[in-house]
């Protein structure tokens, strides 16, 4: 399990928050933090939150500790890393109840003071930035926020793609049945993504290509490729009805469903290259992932 219980000696009748920074010694936002997503308890299981006082002579405290299964990082450096994450695994826990997620091995690997500096999808592969450090996290975030980076993806879409097309399409939530997913539209926020043919593959009638977005929009290269008639290979959200998609979201979608309404068991996303500025030095990673070739030429 991620998370674990750690048992703290409390002052009883203390408010939480004075006794998390006075006797704990924790930043203010970290003890904020842990009680407002619920992860302070009193010996009685029953959730301390923010304000309240403490009412019993203990306390649990929810701390996330790392667990491997053996991934390791593609590049380390002093201050940040470069994983190369598989398919079907999370970055983050989403509950308590997470059994694993890239977090652990950042944890496992770098300490309680790594963080991602980014996100992508569970089922998109590829290169995510890792802070060892809070400083580096800060910088490195403050880069992602300004956009002083540059990204590319490699996907795998239905159908024959000619000629490179810049998108521009603006993208908002749906609104309907499938709360996560986006759709285009006018009034939208504002989303570029540029998509470069590589290669078709004639046989099955799917092409490469690579993806380069230059805003970073929930979903923005799986919408705007399904958008022009070129959805991802196996994406069980768009291009699929909608009872297959909330039963994709709810995991009750079986591996055969999903070959058969996606044509594959994965979405064929993968961040492949990461250019940016760090220290005045400039780092320029591809990914060593092949599985992406493997699918679309086998």
């Amino acid at each position: 399990m991620p998370f674990t219980l750690r048992k703290h000696k409390a002052i009883k009748d203390k408010k939480i928050q004075i006794f998390l920074i006075q006797n704990l010694g924790l930043d203010p936002k970290v003890g904020q933090r842990l009680t407002s997503k619920g992860r302070i308890f009193d010996e009685n299981m029953n959730t301390i939150n923010t304000g309240d006082v403490i009412p019993t002579d203990y306390i649990y405290i929810a701390v996330f500790e790392g667990m491997t299964k053996g991934l390791k990082p593609l590049l380390e450096f002093k201050d940040f890393a470069i994983f190369d994450k598989p398919t079907n695994l999370m970055v983050h826990p989403i509950s308590k109840n997470t059994p694993y997620s890239l977090l652990d091995e950042i944890r496992y690997h770098f300490g309680e003071n790594a963080n991602l500096i980014h996100r992508i999808d569970a089922e998109t592969s590829g290169l995510v930035i890792v802070g060892k450090n809070k400083q580096s996290e800060i910088d490195l975030k403050e880069m992602f926020q300004e956009k002083k980076y540059h990204k590319s993806y490699l996907a795998i879409v239905q159908g024959e793609l000619k000629e490179e097309i810049t998108i521009n399409k603006g993208l908002d939530r749906e609104g309907k049945a499938i709360g996560v997913r986006m759709m285009v539209c006018d009034k939208g926020k504002e989303s570029i993504t540029i998509i470069k043919p590589i290669k078709y593959n004639k046989e099955k009638d799917l092409t490469l290509i690579e993806a380069l977005p230059l805003t970073g929009r929930q979903h923005q290269i799986r919408v705007h490729l399904h958008s022009i008639g070129h959805t991802i290979l196996g994406d069980p959200i768009y291009g699929v009805d909608d009872e297959n998609a909330e039963n994709y979201l709810n995991k009750t979608l079986s591996e055969e469903d999903r070959f058969t309404v996606t044509k594959s068991n994965r979405l064929w996303l993968h961040a492949n290259y990461l250019e940016f500025e760090y220290k005045n030095v400039t780092y320029k990673i591809f990914s060593k992932n092949k599985d992406l070739y493997k699918e679309f030429l086998f």
